[in-house]
């Protein structure tokens, strides 16, 4: 089901930004994601949306926004992606996420896009213009194999087509890099998938990758997961039953050894492992003389 609604608010504030992701304000456009990721937390009991698979349009969202960014006083990099991805398909058609890019410019805010599609490519230019400010682009990328990422990821773009993107972007001058996370237990944490993945970063030009090595687990969540799992891998969830019971953070397998060996390519590479934080900018003092 897809439908409009009326939302009261659009973005949440933090007193400052966020260590991982440099974001102050938060904007979800949409309830709801059509990527349908296997392991997402947004399912989460919490996140209070129902049906996970529903996508709600947040059909006053522009307005909201302009009425928001005129009474903010601190500028601050503006995220989206984190309930939803911002560049799902049904993005080409409604174009919320391109016409929130053209607020952020006039208002003169930075922006920290994370997503995992190549629709992005689209709003290259305004992404361009926001950049004079800080405009930086994250994809995730958690395999470097097209057939597992179309398994747990199936309506996202491609990781190769994700690649490609970013490669786009670092040509533009656009700062871009890689969320390597969440590393699914058992399927995605070995050293040669991280190896492939920083390897193939640094050959598409990102700047950074922020790597977290393991996954979430509550709820609702869990339930979605273990049923995904029987599916697609037979057996596999009765290693996560005895392994991790109910815990909410599950470790990936051998995670000490995988972050040494991603800190040691990062190095090699001249790739950081935290994102460039923006700077807002300050008027020049004029001078009377």
């Amino acid at each position: 089901m897809i439908k409009e609604i009326q939302a009261k608010v659009l973005l949440s504030s933090a007193k400052r930004p966020d260590p991982w992701f440099g974001i102050k304000y938060n904007m979800n456009l949409y309830r709801g994601c059509q990527h349908q990721c296997i392991y997402c937390d947004s399912r989460s009991e919490c996140y209070q949306i129902e049906n996970f698979a529903d996508i709600l349009i947040k059909a006053n969202a522009i307005d909201l926004l302009r009425k928001e960014l005129s009474r903010k006083r601190i500028k601050g990099t503006v995220g989206t992606g984190s309930m939803n991805d911002p560049y799902m398909p049904l993005e080409a058609k409604v174009n919320l996420t391109g016409r929130a890019l053209q607020v952020i410019a006039e208002f003169r805010f930075g922006v920290h896009i994370l997503t995992k599609s190549d629709l992005v490519l689209r709003d290259v230019a305004l992404l361009r213009e926001i950049s004079r400010e800080y405009a930086a682009v994250s994809f995730t990328i958690t395999t470097a194999d097209d057939d597992l990422g179309k398994k747990l990821e199936p309506g996202a773009a491609l990781v190769s087509q994700r690649f490609e993107a970013m490669r786009v972007l670092a040509a533009e001058g656009i700062l871009t890099g890689v969320m390597l996370m969440p590393v699914l237990p058992f399927i995605e944490d070995n050293e040669d998938n991280i190896a492939q993945i920083v390897a193939r970063a640094r050959e598409c030009g990102a700047s950074y990758i922020i790597a977290s090595f393991g996954m979430t687990l509550r709820d609702r969540q869990r339930a979605y997961y273990y049923g995904q799992l029987d599916k697609l891998f037979p057996g596999l969830r009765n290693k996560y039953e005895v392994r991790f019971g109910d815990q909410y953070s599950c470790c990936a397998i051998n995670a000490g050894k995988l972050e040494k060996l991603f800190h040691e390519l990062c190095s090699r590479y001249g790739i950081a492992t935290r994102i460039p934080q923006y700077a807002p900018r300050t008027a020049e003092q004029m001078r009377l003389f």
